[in-house]
């Protein structure tokens, strides 16, 4: 027996406040804002509009897709990819900023490497990071926005990843509507017959229609023949009758002449 699918055609518009990726990218938009509002100078640098636009896209993009899935996995899959893509420009400009700095990104040579890894899988919530960037220097806040990027960066290519894997398994929109309907009919036989015999019904209507519209174009054919038929001779009795006036009028003719001459 098929299971019906609870999730087909989900209208609950809030599921992507659930994932742990949305959630961690809302923290980087907290980051990079106060970040590009205490340390760059957005009347000098263009940089801090596409630092801000970088995060917010990132962030929208995730919750774009996740909305966009429950009619198209595709359409899904390309909005998390501009997520992906967002975050990976967004990288690069922490980057800069501490290289410019005449510092390095912090790597496994740091003491403080692994720590702030951990303490970044374990935090998700905003309020966290808020308290925690107000305490620290610019080049530390730049680093715990690159470890951010960089788990959100992972957890996109995994879902993205699972999105295909997903696709390729069930299909998309027209294929969960063929098990869903399939499951309904067997949970329901009743309304499956009664649905059964009406469309049944239309066939041998709308058979009985096209049989009868194809026997009108036979009748219209038939009276546009008959029509040509009778104007057919409708013209030969006129030219018919023409050519009686002209027969008629020669032998008078003819015969006028004989008695106007003298022999």
């Amino acid at each position: 027996m098929i299971t019906p699918d609870n999730s087909f055609l989900s209208q609950d518009s809030s599921r992507y406040k659930g994932l742990k990726v949305y959630q961690k990218s809302e923290c980087i938009c907290d980051i990079t804002y106060y970040f590009c509002q205490h340390f760059l100078d957005k009347t000098k640098d263009r940089t801090v509009d596409q630092m801000i636009q970088a995060a917010r896209s990132g962030k929208q993009n995730i919750v774009e897709g996740t909305a966009a899935s429950t009619t198209s996995k595709e359409t899904e899959i390309k909005l998390l990819n501009v997520a992906k893509a967002s975050h990976q420009e967004l990288l690069e400009d922490y980057k800069d900023y501490i290289i410019h700095h005449g510092q390095q990104p912090w790597d496994q040579d740091n003491p403080y490497y692994q720590k702030l890894r951990v303490m970044c899988s374990n935090h998700n919530d905003r309020a966290y990071y808020q308290d925690l960037i107000a305490r620290h220097s610019d080049i530390t806040i730049a680093n715990i926005a690159i470890t951010l990027i960089c788990q959100v960066d992972s957890m996109l290519y995994g879902l993205i990843e699972r999105r295909k894997k997903d696709f390729l398994e069930k299909g998309g929109i027209k294929e969960e509507m063929t098990r869903s309907r399939r499951a309904y009919r067997q949970d329901h036989p009743e309304s499956t017959d009664r649905s059964t015999a009406l469309w049944e019904r239309e066939q041998k209507l709308k058979a009985m229609e096209q049989s009868l519209a194809q026997r009108e174009q036979q009748h219209a054919q038939r009276e546009r023949a008959l029509a040509q038929k009778e104007q057919l001779l409708a013209q030969r009795e006129q030219e018919r009758g023409q050519n009686g006036q002209q027969g008629a009028g020669g032998v008078g003719g003819i015969g006028g002449s004989r008695q106007g001459r003298r022999w």
